[in-house]
């Protein structure tokens, strides 16, 4: 019996994982095994300065679920989800459905100009709607006063009402260029002959992003909504830049938790605790958003 040697085009398959060594490399040291150590010291108090540590086991994970900071940093970060993922969804469906409706001139402008929020540092945009926000000087509140409705000037950040929703849509000014820009490119790839014989058949432009362009950008929306996801429940840059997670507690979020716990209180297997928490929730977050989006495709 002849043996057959299997080719492999170009080169060999082992350049191929050496091309992948150096990130492999990175990804290791700067993420897997900070990972691994975090966890490793949740089950120990530790205050990061010395080398002792004392292993507590589950310590830490039971003092931190009967811990009221913790459940209200959880439920803003649940709050922040709304804003940094189903506003901006919303908004960049709304605004990619505008820019493809009919052929607009410097499309290619306002696609980079609406998607430059994106870009920018978020300890940047704190800063900037910081200013915005202000009470005195602040855009906002003197656009307020122009317009002849003094009566909803606020202290916005300083606000136990209005901080958290403040703070929000700022999230949501950030978060909806790149669900725009992810939009506009998987309509791209929807097969215009879908709209003409829908428009053959009398659909009305409703019905036509009903029936296809949704179901079109099906793969993108589930991408949306995973990366706004993880972006809300680890934010912390931004709370930091704005409020420090006040007034009082009201925008206090995981990570600024982990922050207050870790950096500011030296408690640096507490700190893990909470870390090691937050990334569970998210993994079980993106797994069950990508289930969903693969019985939806219809994929086992």
């Amino acid at each position: 019996m002849n043996t057959v040697n299997r080719a492999y085009p170009g080169e060999s398959k082992w350049k191929g994982w050496f091309y992948l060594l150096p990130a492999f490399l990175v990804y290791l040291l700067f993420i897997f095994i900070p990972i691994i150590e975090t966890f490793r010291a949740s089950f120990f108090d530790w205050n990061g300065f010395t080398e002792a540590r004392t292993f507590i086991g589950l310590e830490n994970y039971i003092n931190l679920f009967s811990d009221p900071l913790f459940m209200k940093a959880i439920s803003n970060n649940l709050v922040f989800i709304i804003f940094y993922s189903i506003i901006p969804v919303l908004i960049g469906l709304l605004l990619s459905v505008l820019l493809t409706a009919q052929p607009i001139a410097g499309f290619s402008f306002f696609r980079t100009v609406l998607f430059l929020p994106q870009v920018i540092s978020m300890v940047v945009v704190g800063v900037i709607w910081r200013w915005m926000f202000n009470p005195v000087s602040g855009p906002i509140n003197q656009f307020l006063s122009l317009v002849s409705l003094d009566h909803w000037r606020q202290a916005w950040l300083g606000s136990f009402e209005y901080a958290l929703p403040a703070v929000g849509s700022i999230g949501s000014w950030v978060q909806y260029g790149f669900c725009m820009v992810l939009f506009l490119a998987g309509m791209q790839r929807i097969p215009t002959e879908y709209y003409e014989a829908a428009s053959l058949d009398g659909a009305s432009s409703f019905r036509k992003f009903i029936h296809i362009t949704l179901p079109g950008l099906r793969s993108e929306m589930g991408v949306a909504m995973i990366t706004t996801m993880i972006a809300a429940l680890r934010v912390f840059d931004l709370v930091y830049a704005t409020t420090r997670g006040g007034p009082g507690e009201t925008t206090l979020v995981t990570g600024f938790l982990i922050y207050r716990a870790a950096i500011l209180n030296n408690r640096i297997g507490y700190g893990a605790a909470i870390a090691t928490v937050l990334s569970i929730i998210i993994l079980a977050l993106a797994f069950l958003i990508r289930r969903f989006m693969r019985e939806e495709n219809g994929d086992q």
